[in-house]
C-alpha cells in the first residue's frame, strides 16, 4: 500500500491467480484486488496523479473512517464534468464524482451482478459487506470479457424496448449473438451464461412493460422461473416454466389471483411471441395452480414431499429448480429455505426422485456403441434432452437436495456434492464436462440443424464428426457413472 498526503491508494497483489470461475461464483471469488480508493476531500489534481501512476480509469470515493463507499470517479466523469465545462482541478473529487452507487453483497453471484449492470446500464458495481464497508468492485469486463461489446449492444436493445415488436426484435438479437459466439468456439458454460443473462433481462423487460399496462394490487410478489430456466440451462427451444409467489394471507389468494392471472397470461403470451413456447404441461404463472400465496406454496410443497406419488414427483422435479426473476426475491429465498427444510431427511421422497431420475438410461450398448431411438421417423437418432442432459440434471437434483444445497444449476449442484466429499473433484469435473458437451451439441443442433424437421434436441450420430462421436460416448459414460451413484445410495434396481 502506498500512502499519499491526502489519498489512500490501495494496490492489489500482482500475482493474483484467477481460479475456475462461473456465472454461479460469488462475487467474493471474482474480486481481483482492492480497488483504488480516495477520500471525499481529495483534490482532483491528487486523484488524477494517482490514477495516472496506478494506470486505472476508476477510483472509489470512500469515507476514510468507516470505509463506506460514497461514489466513484472515472475518466468518463473527468471528460464530462471537468474537462468540457473547464472545471478546477483543485476542487474536491466529491464535487464531480458519481454518487448513488450500485452495490451488492459478496455472496451475490456473477450472474446477479451481470444482470444488475445490464438492467441499470452501468459499467461497475461495488461489493460491500454487511455493514456497508467496501470490499471491492467488479466491472463488465470482469464478467463479460471479450464478448462485452456484443452483450452490451443486445442488453441496450432490450432495455430500450417499449412494445412487443421491439421485444421480439431484441429476442432475435440474443439468438444472433449466441450464434456468433457459438461459431467462435465459446465454451458451453460461458455461452449458457450469456444466454441466461440476456433471456433473464428480456423476461424482466416483458414483465415491466406488461405491469406498466395494468393496475396490480399493492402486495409484494415475485416472478420465478422453474425447470431449465430455473437451472439457468435454457436452449433455443426451451418452453416456459414460471410461477408467481404472492406475499399475502392465504384468505386473500382468490381475490389476488383475479388481478394477477390476466397479467401473468399476458406475460406468457408475450414471451411466446419472443420465442419461448408455452409449456405443454401448463407450468406457467397464468395457470391458477402456479399463482399462489406463500402459505399455499408451502402447503403444495408439503403435499408433494410427504406423499410422493408419481404426479407429485413430476411437480416437485419442475418446481424445486426455481429461482427469482423479478419482484421481491426474498419471497423466493424464504420459500427455498422452507423447501430444503422439508426435503431434509425425507428418505422416501428422495428415493422416489432417484427412481424418476433412472427412468432413462445413457444410450450406450453393452459393447460401448450407441443405442438409437429406432422409431419410424427418427431411425438411428438420439434425443439429447431426454437421453442426454436430463440424465445429468435429474441425478444432480437428487444429490443436491439430499445435501441441502441451495443451488439450482446442474453444474453447481454437482460441485456442491464434490465439496461435500461424495465425489472427488476430478471425477465431478469430468461429469460436468460431459453435461456441458451434451448441452453444447443441443445448442449447435438448434442453431445449425442438419435435419430441420426431426426436432431441436434429436441428433444423428452419423452426422457428427469422429471426434464429437467419441466425446459424446464419453459424456454418456459420465452420465452412467452419475446414475450409478444413485443406484448405490438409494439401493435401486435397474
Amino acid at each position: 500500500m502506498t500512502t499519499m498526503a491526502t489519498t489512500d491508494w490501495t494496490e492489489g497483489p500482482a500475482d493474483w491467480r484467477r481460479t475456475a470461475l462461473t456465472m454461479y461464483s460469488p462475487l467474493s471469488a471474482i474480486l481481483r484486488q482492492p480497488p483504488a480508493t480516495v477520500p471525499l476531500e481529495a483534490s482532483l489534481r491528487v486523484v488524477l496523479e494517482g490514477m495516472e501512476r496506478q494506470n486505472v480509469d476508476t477510483v472509489v470515493v470512500v469515507d476514510p473512517a468507516s470505509r463506506v463507499p460514497l461514489g466513484t470517479f472515472t475518466t468518463r466523469d473527468l471528460v464530462r464534468r471537468v474537462v468540457l465545462p473547464g472545471g478546477d482541478l483543485d476542487q474536491p473529487v466529491a464535487c464531480v464524482m458519481t454518487g448513488g452507487l450500485v452495490t451488492l453483497g459478496p455472496s451475490a453471484t456473477a450472474h446477479q451482478a451481470a444482470l444488475t449492470m445490464a438492467r441499470l446500464g452501468v459499467r461497475h458495481l461495488v461489493v460491500v459487506d454487511g455493514e456497508g464497508r467496501l470490499l471491492g468492485a467488479v466491472s463488465r469486463d470482469d464478467l463479460f470479457g471479450l464478448q462485452r461489446a456484443g452483450v452490451d449492444q443486445v442488453s441496450e436493445q432490450i432495455q430500450a424496448a417499449r412494445d412487443l415488436p421491439a421485444l421480439v426484435a431484441a429476442a432475435a438479437g440474443i439468438r444472433r449473438l449466441a450464434d456468433g459466439l457459438l461459431a467462435q468456439g465459446t465454451s458451453a458454460e460461458t455461452l449458457i451464461h450469456f444466454i441466461t443473462t440476456l433471456n433473464d433481462l428480456l423476461t424482466i423487460r416483458v414483465i415491466e412493460t406488461t405491469a406498466d399496462e395494468r393496475a396490480l394490487p399493492g402486495v409484494p410478489w415475485c416472478w420465478i422461473a422453474m425447470g431449465s430456466e430455473g437451472r439457468m440451462e435454457q436452449t433455443f427451444s426451451t418452453d416456459q416454466d414460471n410461477a408467481l409467489i404472492l406475499d399475502a394471507d392465504e384468505s386473500e389468494g382468490d381475490v389476488l389471483r383475479k388481478a394477477f392471472l390476466p397479467f401473468a397470461r399476458a406475460v406468457n403470451t408475450k414471451l411466446e411471441a419472443c420465442g419461448f413456447p408455452l409449456c405443454p404441461g401448463n407450468y406457467m404463472a397464468g395457470n391458477p395452480r402456479w399463482c399462489l400465496t406463500q402459505a399455499e406454496w408451502r402447503r403444495s410443497m408439503a403435499s408433494w414431499i410427504e406423499v410422493p406419488e408419481p404426479e407429485s414427483v413430476i411437480h416437485a422435479c419442475t418446481f424445486l429448480d426455481f429461482r427469482p426473476i423479478y419482484g421481491q426475491a426474498a419471497l423466493a429465498e424464504r420459500l427455498r429455505e422452507r423447501a430444503l427444510a422439508m426435503v431434509a431427511g425425507r428418505a422416501v421422497f428422495l428415493r422416489q426422485l432417484a427412481m424418476a431420475a433412472m427412468e432413462s438410461r445413457p444410450p450406450l450398448g453393452a459393447f460401448g456403441g450407441f443405442e438409437y431411438d429406432d422409431t419410424a421417423t427418427h431411425r438411428r437418432s438420439i434425443d439429447l434432452k431426454r437421453a442426454g442432459s436430463s440424465l445429468f440434471s435429474d441425478a444432480a437434483r437428487v444429490l443436491g437436495l439430499a445435501r441441502g444445497s441451495p443451488h439450482t444449476s446442474t453444474a453447481e449442484r454437482l460441485r456442491a456434492v464434490a465439496d461435500g466429499g461424495f465425489f472427488g473433484n476430478e471425477s465431478v469435473a469430468g461429469i460436468i464436462d460431459g453435461f456441458h458437451f451434451v448441452h453444447l451439441l443441443r445448442l449447435r443442433n438448434q442453431i445449425w440443424p442438419r435435419r430441420p424437421r426431426v426436432g431441436p434436441n434429436r441428433v444423428f450420430p452419423r452426422d457428427l464428426n469422429e471426434l464429437d462421436r467419441h466425446v459424446l460416448k464419453e459424456a454418456f459414460r459420465q452420465a452412467r457413472k452419475l446414475q450409478d451413484c444413485l443406484v448405490m445410495e438409494y439401493q435401486l434396481r435397474v
